[in-house]
């Protein structure tokens, strides 16, 4: 029974608790109890907390019963990467330098998952200092991918995503610098959102680019993401780079049919080197789209290498700064692959990082005016390959060969334009790994895309999990 509470997709299980057909606990014991199981298998915590989210789910039936509802996650396990600070906990960003660094402060984003009612099962396994897309960990070793944990669960959201596909937690939240939370979604097979940026407060995220950083929502379903987004998004004064907009209710438009949205395909560019499997599984997922009444319409969209670049720009300059005066008083507590990689960053000119930056503007007004003058979304490829195995990643590092620009390919271009983009799985390819394509909107439109997310779900089906013990 307590497997089957775990598997129910999350919106499904607050109602149960709001209806006290569940009770907080028994929620939260389920799912500590899934979590303590796999994690010898998974390794989806850097910290799982149990004593604190017992003691919470206690609280929230407590108010339950004396009818005091917190909020739309009243009672539901959550959990988040472990580079969200909370006040006193021990956070360590993955590395080995942060082993033991307690934070003074809790970050804005777990301080709103608290009034929403949810309950914080602890911190979630990520590549060291969000630094690559494999999920590498020096401090418990990488998470593994609940499909088959032969291979890479992606990064640097990778608990995550494993924790969301193995039912351990019902939703959770990563970061997206380049990639990190649509990637290990669509490796894992739940969906992620990378919002608008500035959408969610940064404040006490550990920072790796001051450009590029997002935080965003993994979970089930559409409906899960649009949940947990509206329980967080909207401006934070502790975030002056946040957005002053407000934050709508993105389950409110979930139910608008198809019939007259639009979906961009490129007419060229981030379909050319994808496998006939993964050419196969987007053009299946499109038609969905079309049998449900939306209009597929072919765009130009500019080439996303040059954006991929100037982005690369962004988070390595930026990281190099960041992680300069650590880097002077400890860079034998890197792990080489990160330290060769924010070590890079040193290389840029200031001038080559004012022009990255000043070319961000002009390049999201051409890509708004090209794209989104036409259609509503942009369908893109996510991976354009198989999901690889860690042994071929391994192999790759023993020859020289990073595959992570491959992996980010179709990603960090659009996390330079600061656009919104939520991963959706649609398939799976022939070693069983999952297959995705993602949904590109227009400034905050999360809620558009989230509608086209639940749409493509009720249409297709919503994806399955991994058959787990």
């Amino acid at each position: 029974m307590s497997d089957e509470v775990c598997r129910l997709p999350l919106a499904e299980v607050a109602a149960k608790i709001r209806a006290k057909e569940l009770s907080a606990l028994e929620v939260a014991r389920a799912c500590v109890q899934r979590a303590e199981r796999l994690q010898s298998t998974l390794t989806l915590f850097i910290s799982l907390d149990a004593e604190r989210a017992l003691a919470s789910a206690r609280a929230a039936d407590a108010d339950a019963a004396a009818g005091r509802w917190r909020g739309p996650l009243h009672g539901v396990p959550v959990a988040h990467k472990d580079q969200f600070y909370r006040r006193g906990r021990i956070v360590s960003c993955g590395s080995r330098l942060r082993a033991d660094f307690r934070p003074g402060y809790t970050a804005t984003l777990l301080e709103r998952l608290d009034a929403a009612g949810a309950v914080d099962l602890g911190g979630l396994n990520m590549s060291e200092f969000a630094c690559n897309p494999y999920g590498l960990n020096v401090l418990v070793g990488r998470a593994r991918n609940p499909w088959n944990p032969d291979f890479i669960a992606g990064g640097s959201s990778s608990g995550s995503a494993a924790a969301v596909a193995a039912a351990a937690v019902f939703g959770s939240f990563g970061s997206d610098t380049g990639g990190s939370v649509r990637l290990p979604a669509a490796i894992c097979g739940v969906v992620g959102l990378l919002p608008t940026n500035g959408r969610i407060s940064r404040h006490g995220m550990m920072p790796l680019s001051f450009s590029l950083d997002n935080a965003g929502p993994l979970a089930r379903t559409a409906r899960d993401c649009a949940r947990l987004l509206a329980c967080v998004a909207g401006h934070d004064p502790l975030d002056p780079a946040s957005s002053a907009r407000p934050a709508e209710d993105y389950e409110a438009g979930l139910a608008r049919p198809l019939r007259g949205r639009r979906i961009a395909v490129p007419k060229r560019h981030y379909y050319e080197h994808c496998s006939a499997e993964v050419r196969t599984a987007l053009s299946k997922s499109l038609a969905v789209f079309e049998r449900g009444g939306a209009a597929l319409v072919e765009v130009e969209v500019p080439d996303p290498r040059p954006l991929d670049a100037l982005g690369n720009v962004l988070i390595l300059a930026e990281a190099a700064t960041i992680h300069a005066p650590l880097l002077r008083a400890r860079a034998a507590d890197y792990t080489p692959l990160v330290r060769s990689r924010i070590e890079f960053g040193f290389s840029f000119s200031a001038q080559q990082y004012i022009e990255a930056l000043n070319l961000r503007a002009s390049r999201l007004a051409s890509f708004v005016e090209t794209v989104f003058a036409r259609a509503d979304a942009l369908h893109l490829p996510m991976l354009a390959h198989a999901v690889p195995s860690m042994a071929e990643v391994e192999a790759g590092f023993a020859g020289q060969t990073d595959l992570s620009f491959n992996l980010a390919a179709n990603t960090r271009s659009i996390n330079y334009l600061g656009l919104p983009s939520l991963a959706m799985p649609c398939g799976s390819s022939a070693n069983g790994l999952p297959i995705a394509f993602q949904l590109v909107g227009a400034p905050f439109a999360e809620a558009t895309l989230l509608n086209l997310g639940h749409q493509y779900e009720q249409a297709a089906g919503a994806a399955p999990l991994p058959p787990l013990p």
